[in-house]
């Protein structure tokens, strides 16, 4: 696993641009012959015949497939192996869950802002690096690159408004903050030729890619691929979530490569998430305190529905996805428990290495059911905030900050990427900030219909850009419905185009607590 780092290495940045080639050189051994018919299904009750148990079969698979290296299967099987387990006995008794324990909280508003002490903010910023989680594509919103290069806004993307984040603070301060980025095999070549153009930037830029891992057939229990990755079998394969970013952290030799440099903790964020800024009042907290792990939560809303809740579980603080829970539980359970993670998360550099090294950092496996093929697979992860149970298991400090929306500012979905583009914010030093004149400090819901899901088709029906939104509460707009320039939404707006009907919103229209349906075309004369 190989990681780039530097401001102008082009050479080593070539080295880690082709990803099929670096992942085939994790699997050395022979590959053993398999004809295509039994490549599915054939070898696969060969192997299940070797053994009486599941884990041996598959485990014997890895092996006759060459499908991973062998430190890569042992981090794949030991995921197999806790999903294998917990389909008979269940991780979550929700019975058991408690609210959060209050000793670990601690609310935004009474954390003890920086002393304004240039000396001290160089001190404390040197010690830090901030890391984004970088290995999702924008498929949501019809892209098929990665995420991070969606623009967002001023013709940024969310990739740019980091750099110019990571910028200032540097400059701000005169100290090196080190972006690093954690691709995976979808988005790591195209990152390596991205971040060419930050060469001269005033920022040191270091890449890993996390796991690859084999997807595994439902029905059989067996992986799917015949053989090691490659971009011919490549939807095949999964990256196994971003709890994976603590163990590849450490195998690639950045970390040790970063406590070397005298770094003592990450900042780890989402790289969608525009509110993920370094706060000088929480790193100021963490270090202080000498904080192992921290967390930020926010109160959960309808809108935060993909994402884990902050609660108590046998003696310990744990962070709970809805995968898992089954279907029936998740309701009441997201009436009861409101903590809701940002993946906003701070970590002592060196408690990542100790924990890593003794294989304390076990964590809650999910999994999820994709349709590949034509058949129906598995896929097994692991989310980063679950490690605060590993952490606090191990007698090591950790927090759970209560922080604003303001701190979370994920861009899901083009309703989410409508508001980050409205007149609700403006860009400073590459972040995003609530305009004053909305007296209101939630932000508005705002939900678009199936005709706005791409980013292509979301920005034809907006071409003028975002209507004026700051004294707007709600907005559905569902249909074939196109804004004019200078419109104006305030209240509860709802804007329904039914089947066969076109709405276009003309130029200048204030729209205020109003229901808009029917038809409603404009012609040029």
């Amino acid at each position: 696993r190989m990681w780039y780092s530097g401001r102008n290495n082009d050479a080593g940045m070539e080295q880690n641009s082709n990803t099929a080639s670096s992942l085939r050189r994790r699997n050395t051994g022979t590959k053993t012959p398999v004809s295509a018919g039994m490549v599915k299904l054939e070898g696969i009750s060969f192997f299940r015949a070797s053994h009486a148990s599941v884990e041996d079969n598959m485990r014997e698979a890895l092996h006759m497939l060459d499908l991973l290296a062998p430190e890569d299967r042992k981090g794949f099987m030991q995921l197999f192996s806790a999903y294998f387990q917990s389909r008979s006995n269940p991780p979550i008794c929700s019975k058991k869950v408690l609210p959060a324990p209050k000793s670990i909280l601690l609310n935004f508003g009474d954390v003890l802002n920086c002393p304004a002490d240039q000396a001290l903010r160089h001190e404390l910023l040197d010690k830090v690096v901030i890391l984004k989680l970088n290995g999702g594509l924008g498929t949501s919103m019809g892209c098929t690159w990665p995420k991070s290069a969606i623009e967002v806004r001023s013709e940024l993307s969310f990739l740019d408004l980091t750099v110019r984040q990571v910028e200032y603070l540097n400059s701000m301060y005169g100290v090196d903050v080190p972006l690093v980025l954690m691709n995976s095999f979808e988005t790591h070549d195209s990152t390596a030729k991205i971040i060419r153009k930050y060469r001269m930037h005033n920022l040191t830029i270091h890449t890993f890619m996390q796991n690859c891992y084999p997807r595994i057939i439902k029905d059989t229990l067996q992986p799917m691929p015949s053989g090691p990755f490659s971009p011919e079998t490549q939807e095949e394969w999964y990256p196994p979530g971003h709890g994976d970013v603590y163990q590849t952290l450490y195998s690639s030799g950045l970390l040790e490569n970063l406590i070397n440099q005298g770094k003592e903790y990450v900042f780890i964020s989402n790289i969608d998430n525009l509110g993920a800024t370094v706060d000088l009042k929480l790193l100021y907290h963490v270090v202080d305190s000498d904080t192992a792990f921290a967390l930020e939560f926010v109160n959960a809303t309808k809108a935060d529905t993909d994402g884990g809740l902050l609660v108590e579980y046998a003696q310990n603080p744990k962070v709970v996805e809805m995968g898992q829970l089954s279907k029936s539980e998740q309701g009441d359970f997201r009436k009861k428990f409101v903590r809701f993670n940002t993946n906003n998360i701070w970590v002592n550099l060196r408690a990542i290495q100790r924990l890593v090294a003794k294989e304390d950092l076990l964590l809650d496996v999910i999994s999820h059911e994709r349709v590949v093929n034509g058949l129906k697979t598995i896929q097994l992860g692991t989310f980063a905030g679950g490690a605060i149970s590993c952490f606090a298991s191990q007698g090591q400090s950790v927090l759970a900050f209560d922080v604003p929306r303001s701190r979370y500012l994920p861009v899901k979905s083009t309703s989410d990427l409508f508001l980050v583009q409205s007149n609700l914010y403006s860009i400073k030093h590459g972040n995003l900030e609530m305009n004053s004149e909305r007296t209101d400090s939630t932000t508005p819901i705002v939900k678009l219909g199936q005709e706005f899901t791409y980013v292509e088709d979301f920005l034809m029906r907006i071409p003028h850009g975002v209507p004026n939104i700051i004294e707007l509460d709600h907005l559905t707009v569902a249909g074939d419905v196109t804004f004019g320039t200078e419109v104006t939404l305030k209240g509860t707006v709802i804007i329904v185009a039914n089947e066969g009907s076109v709405i276009m919103i003309p130029d200048g229209t204030l729209l205020k607590d109003k229901v808009v349906t029917g038809n409603l075309r404009i012609l040029d004369h």
